[in-house]
C-alpha cells in the first residue's frame, strides 16, 4: 500500500484541518508536560500506577476528549442535514463520521466514563483497599486506550469505517469495502473489548470477595449492586462480540467466508452475533446509570431508598431479558412470524423492570426534604425524558409497526432518548456527584446548573424534531435531501438544538477551569451528607482508602453511624499491604498497539515479532515475584493526621 494510498484522507480539508489542530494540540501539550517538568510525575503517578482511583480518574479524563471528538462528528451531521442538498460533507466522509460517531460514543465515551466511576466508587462503597487484581486493572486501561487510539489514527491513515457502527455484512466485507477502513474497526473493537471484559473479570471478584465484614449482599449500596450486575453482563456479552471480530478479521484478511453470501456463508451470523452483544451493551452503559441515580436521589432526598429489594431484583431481571430481544433489532430482515412474536413479547416485557425502578425513585422522593443540586437536576431531568424513550421503544417493539418506523429517524429520535438520558445524564451526574471525592473540591454548582438546562433544553430541540420527520418517511443515513420534501424547517432547528447542546458541554469544561481556581477545597470527606461508605473516608482518598476497615452491620452503615455518633473507624492502625505500581502494563499495551496496527495493513513480518514480545510479557509477569508494599502504621497516622488537619 503506497504512502499516497494511506494518507489519501489528508486531501479532504476538513480532515486535513482536523490533522493539524490535533498535531498543533498535540505538540503544545507535551512542550507543557515538558516546561514544567511533569514526565516523571505523570509517569509515576499515573501512568504505572494501580491505584484504582488514578485509573479511573484517567479513564474518565479520556472519555471527556472523546465526547468532544464525538460531538463534534455529531455537529458535523447535523449541519450537513440542517438544509437540503448541503455540500459540507461527501457521501462517504458522511458514512465516516456516522460510523465513528456511534462507535465513539458508544464504547470510548459511554464505556470508559462507566468504568472510570467504578473505578473510583465501588472499591470505596464496599470498603475495600483495592480491586482484585491491581495490575490487571492498569492492563484493561491502556488497552482500552490503544482501541481508542486506533479508530482515532483511521481517518488520517488509510481512511475510518465506513459501514456504520454495526459495520453490517456484506458492506463491511472486503468485495464493498476493499480499503483497510473497516479492518480498523474489527481491531480498536477487539482490543479495547479484551481490556473490557477484563474489567469485568476483575470487578466481579472485586465485589465477591472484597467486601467489608458484615457487608451481605442486601447491604451493598446501590450503584455497586448495579455494577456487579453490569459487570457479569460484560464477562457473558464481550466474548460474543470477541468470536464475531475474530471471524470477521478472518474474511477480512485471509479469504474465508463466515459472513458472505456465497460459498456457504450467511451475512445475517454477523447481525445475530452483532446484537447478541449490542443489546445487552445499551444496558451495560444503563445499569450503571440506574446505579447512579438511586444514590443521588437517596441522597438529596435525604431519605432510604424506596423498594431496595426490589431495585436489585428488578436489575437482576432486566440482565437476564436484555440477552433475550438482540432480534428485535432486525424485524425488518426476514424473520418469520413467530419469532418476530416472540422478540416483540420480550421486548414490552423489559419495560416492566424499568418501569418499577421509575415508581421506586418517585416513591424515594415522596416526603423527602429534596436539594436542587446539579447531580439531583441531572436525576430529575433523566425522568421524563426517559419515559419518552421508553415509549417508543414499546412502539418499536411491535414487529408490524417496526416495518414503518425501522429505517427513519424515529429511530434515531428513539435511541437517543433512550442513552442520553439514561446513559449520559447519569454519568454526569456521578460526575458531578463524586467530583470533590476525586479532587477535593465541588464543581461550582451555579456554572453546572446552567450546563444542565442547556444540555435538557439542547437535546429535546436536536431529538424531538426527528420524531416527526422519521413519521414523516425521513430515512436515517442519508446524508442529503431535496427541498420538495419539506423537511428542511425541522432539520434546521435540529441543528441550532445541536449547537445549544454543544454549548451545555462546554460548559463542562469551562466548569472545571472555573473550580480549579476559585472553588473553596473540601475540610471533610462528606460534602453532601451522603450516606454509602466512600464518604467515610478524606478527600481526595489516600492510596490506602481506610486507615481501618469500617465494620457494616446495615444498609447506609455510613448515614446511621452519623447520626448515631458512632466513629466507623475505632481501632488500632496497623501496618497497610499495598500493590506495587508497575510501568509493564502500558509498554505490553504500546507493543500490543504496534502489532494491531501492522496487522491492520497485513505487514505480518512485523506482527509475528511483535506477538512473540507479547507473549515474553505475559511470562515475565507468570514468573514475576512481586508481593506489593506495607504503608506502615505510623506513616498512616501521620496521613490521618494530616488529613484531619491535626498538627
Amino acid at each position: 500500500m503506497t504512502l499516497e494510498i494511506l494518507f489519501s484522507p489528508l486531501k479532504e480539508p476538513l480532515i486535513l484541518g482536523t490533522a493539524i489542530g490535533i498535531l498543533v494540540g498535540g505538540i503544545a501539550m507535551i512542550a507543557g508536560i515538558t516546561y514544567f517538568k511533569k514526565w516523571t510525575w505523570l509517569y509515576k503517578n499515573y501512568f504505572t500506577s494501580v491505584d484504582h482511583k488514578k485509573i479511573g480518574i484517567m479513564y474518565i479524563f479520556v472519555a471527556l476528549i472523546m465526547l468532544f471528538k464525538g460531538g463534534i462528528e455529531a455537529l458535523l451531521m447535523r449541519a450537513q442535514t440542517a438544509v437540503p442538498q448541503n455540500k459540507i460533507l461527501d457521501s462517504n466522509h458522511y458514512n465516516e463520521i456516522f460510523t465513528t460517531h456511534g462507535v465513539l460514543m458508544i464504547l470510548f465515551v459511554a464505556m470508559p466514563f462507566v468504568i472510570g466511576l467504578m473505578n473510583v466508587a465501588i472499591p470505596l462503597q464496599i470498603g475495600a483497599r483495592d480491586v482484585a487484581f491491581p495490575r490487571l486493572n492498569l492492563l484493561s486501561f491502556w488497552l482500552f486506550l490503544v482501541g481508542c487510539a486506533l479508530l482515532n489514527i483511521s481517518f488520517i491513515i488509510g481512511g475510518s469505517p465506513n459501514a456504520g457502527w454495526t459495520s453490517y455484512f456484506p458492506l463491511a466485507g472486503i468485495e464493498f469495502s476493499p480499503g483497510i477502513q473497516n479492518n480498523y474497526y474489527a481491531w480498536s473493537l477487539q482490543i479495547a473489548g479484551i481490556g473490557t471484559l477484563a474489567t469485568g473479570i476483575n470487578f466481579v471478584t472485586t465485589i465477591i470477595k472484597m467486601r467489608a465484614p458484615g457487608m451481605t449482599w442486601m447491604k451493598i449500596p446501590m450503584f455497586t449492586w448495579s455494577c456487579l450486575i453490569t459487570n457479569v453482563i460484560i464477562t457473558f456479552a464481550f466474548p460474543v462480540l470477541t468470536v464475531a471480530l475474530v471471524l470477521m478479521t478472518l474474511d477480512r484478511q485471509f479469504g474465508t467466508k463466515f459472513f458472505a453470501m456465497t460459498d456457504g456463508g450467511m451475512d445475517m451470523l454477523w447481525a445475530n452475533l452483532f446484537w447478541v452483544w449490542g443489546h445487552p451493551e445499551v444496558y451495560i452503559v444503563i445499569l450503571p446509570a440506574f446505579g447512579i441515580f438511586s444514590e443521588v436521589i437517596a441522597t438529596f432526598s435525604r431519605k432510604n431508598l424506596f423498594g431496595y429489594g426490589s431495585m436489585v431484583a428488578s436489575m437482576v431481571i432486566i440482565s437476564l431479558l436484555s440477552f433475550m430481544v438482540w432480534a428485535h433489532h432486525f424485524y425488518t430482515m426476514g424473520h418469520g412470524v413467530l419469532v418476530n412474536g416472540v422478540f416483540s413479547v420480550t421486548t414490552m416485557l423489559i419495560a416492566v423492570p424499568t418501569g418499577v425502578k421509575m415508581f421506586n425513585w418517585l416513591l424515594t422522593m415522596r416526603h423527602g426534604r429534596i436539594t436542587f443540586t446539579t447531580p439531583m437536576l441531572y436525576a430529575l431531568g433523566f425522568i421524563p425524558i426517559f419515559t419518552i424513550g421508553g415509549v417508543t421503544g414499546v412502539m418499536l417493539a411491535m414487529a408490524s409497526a417496526d416495518y414503518q418506523y425501522h429505517n427513519t429517524l424515529f429511530l434515531v429520535a428513539h435511541f437517543h432518548y433512550v442513552l442520553i438520558p439514561g446513559t449520559v445524564f447519569g454519568l454526569l451526574a456521578g460526575y458531578h456527584y463524586w467530583w470533590p471525592k476525586m479532587f477535593n473540591f465541588r464543581l461550582n454548582e451555579k456554572i453546572g446548573k446552567v450546563g444542565f438546562w442547556m444540555i435538557v433544553v439542547g437535546f429535546n430541540v436536536t431529538f424531538f424534531p426527528m420524531f416527526i420527520l422519521g413519521l414523516n418517511g425521513a430515512a436515517r443515513r442519508m446524508y442529503t435531501y431535496s427541498e420538495s420534501t419539506g423537511y428542511a424547517p425541522l432539520q434546521m432547528l435540529s441543528f441550532i438544538g445541536a449547537l445549544v447542546l454543544v454549548a451545555g458541554f462546554a460548559s463542562l469544561v469551562y466548569n472545571i477551569y472555573y473550580s480549579i481556581r476559585y472553588a473553596p477545597r473540601e475540610t471533610n470527606g462528606d460534602p453532601w451528607d451522603a450516606r454509602s461508605l466512600e464518604w467515610a473516608t478524606h478527600s481526595p482518598v489516600p492510596e490506602y482508602n481506610f486507615a481501618i476497615v469500617p465494620q457494616v452491620s446495615q444498609l447506609d452503615e455510613f448515614w446511621y453511624a452519623k447520626k448515631e455518633g458512632r466513629d466507623l473507624h475505632a481501632g488500632k492502625i496497623e501496618d497497610i499491604h499495598m500493590p506495587n505500581n508497575s510501568g509493564a502494563p502500558l509498554w505490553m499495551s504500546v507493543v500490543m498497539g504496534l502489532l494491531t496496527f501492522f496487522f491492520i495493513f497485513n505487514q505480518f513480518m512485523i506482527v509475528i515479532p511483535l506477538a512473540v514480545i507479547t507473549l515474553l510479557f505475559m511470562a515475565y509477569r507468570s514468573f514475576e515475584i512481586d508481593e506489593g508494599h506495607h504503608i506502615h502504621a505510623h506513616e498512616v497516622e501521620e496521613t490521618e493526621r494530616r488529613m484531619r488537619g491535626d498538627r
